[in-house]
């Protein structure tokens, strides 16, 4: 596009929010002629503080939009902007949609009609990830797409679990990509971009992600989703700030029930209360979304080719989580060659050990 080096340049002002651009692209009608307003423009447009417009002259003072779209370029990073036909259709319909999307990875791989967001704590108990993992298992191979936002918890179970399962995934970070955040999930952002979907951001590469960006984020993963699970959430938290989003953005808001003694859940019961889909397995989900897609049930795939000492312990677990002395007194098996037979039985993902050193069977 001839013009769009100004919608780089405006993704490059770091003190001028998304809102204010969004203000003047759609006063002026060109991003061209918004990029190029002249003081005594600016404050002819309603609502527009003496702040803003002095924040912005001089901002954009130090700023080359033909810098701005070569060093992009050059960095081999993609960038869609509003003007762009790749632009989010699901974000052109919220307040506040962002300037431009940096991206990397390739989000044409994922299909965007059928986009849920996972939310939830950086913290969460080992019960919500392995009940939020067995639960989106439960969509493998499907054309789903996982959003969530890269942190630590509930959302690299999310994004883990999508691409353990052939399902495609958008991380939405809040910082530029050379700052991704936390480091610790530098192997998962490399995953993702390699083939499993897309990591995108509104901020400029060498942008720290600053601890007001993550609630600001969050508009963007509820807005690119056709529905929100929280899979835990304390009263304040962002998660919750995502499920009160998805509510104005009018997207189907749904909540992964806990233990009512954790912290972590009280944000859950007051979605639920006020609402919310209440989601205990995978079909919970199809139906809040009024998605019809064929399932299989991989669990009973595998059982097939079991044998009958192996079948006999996956029922025992079936019935309830057990730890492994429990297992060896209900199986009548001795402890070390117990131990052999969950290590394959987990290795093939029929069940899962929990923090609290018990197994449960994956659904």
């Amino acid at each position: 596009m001839k013009n769009d080096k100004y919608w780089y340049a405006f993704a490059r002002l770091e003190k001028t929010s998304s809102a204010l651009v969004n203000k003047l692209y759609n006063y002026f009608g060109s991003i061209e002629l918004a990029w190029h307003a002249q003081a005594y423009d600016l404050w002819k447009i309603e609502g527009l503080q003496e702040r803003q417009i002095k924040c912005f002259l001089n901002e954009r003072k130090t700023i080359n939009p033909d810098e701005c779209k070569e060093y992009i370029k050059k960095r081999g990073i993609d960038f869609i902007h509003p003007e762009d036909e790749r632009y989010p259709y699901l974000l052109r319909q919220i307040d506040n949609p962002p300037t431009g999307l940096f991206m990397l990875g390739d989000i044409s791989l994922c299909n965007l009609n059928r986009t849920i967001a996972v939310v939830g704590s950086r913290k969460a108990s080992e019960n919500s990830k392995v009940t939020l993992k067995n639960i989106l298992s439960g969509l493998r191979n499907t054309d789903v797409c996982i959003v969530s936002g890269m942190a630590e918890g509930i959302d690299t179970v999310a994004h883990k679990t999508a691409i353990e399962n052939n399902l495609k995934t958008i991380a939405v970070i809040g910082g530029g990509f050379d700052k991704i955040y936390p480091k610790s999930n530098i192997e998962l952002f490399n995953k993702i971009i390699n083939g499993n979907g897309a990591v995108i951001t509104e901020y400029w590469p060498d942008v720290d992600a600053l601890s007001w960006h993550f609630p600001v984020r969050n508009r963007i993963v509820s807005g690119i989703s056709k529905g929100v699970l929280v899979a835990e959430a304390a009263i304040k938290s962002g998660a919750m700030i995502t499920g009160r989003l998805a509510l104005e953005q009018g997207r189907e808001l749904m909540c992964m029930p806990g233990l009512i003694s954790n912290p972590n859940t009280k944000g859950i019961y007051a979605l639920i209360k006020s609402g919310a889909a209440i989601i205990t397995d995978t079909q919970d989900i199809l139906d809040s979304l009024n998605w019809e897609i064929e399932i299989t049930d991989n669990i009973e795939q595998k059982q097939l080719n079991l044998t009958e000492q192996e079948n006999n312990i996956v029922n025992f677990i079936s019935k309830d989580s057990l730890a492994i002395d429990e297992i060896a007194l209900k199986s009548n098996i001795q402890i070390s060659e117990l131990m052999v037979i969950l290590t394959k039985l987990e290795l093939e993902g029929i069940i899962s050990k929990t923090n609290g050193e018990k197994y449960i069977l994956n659904t």
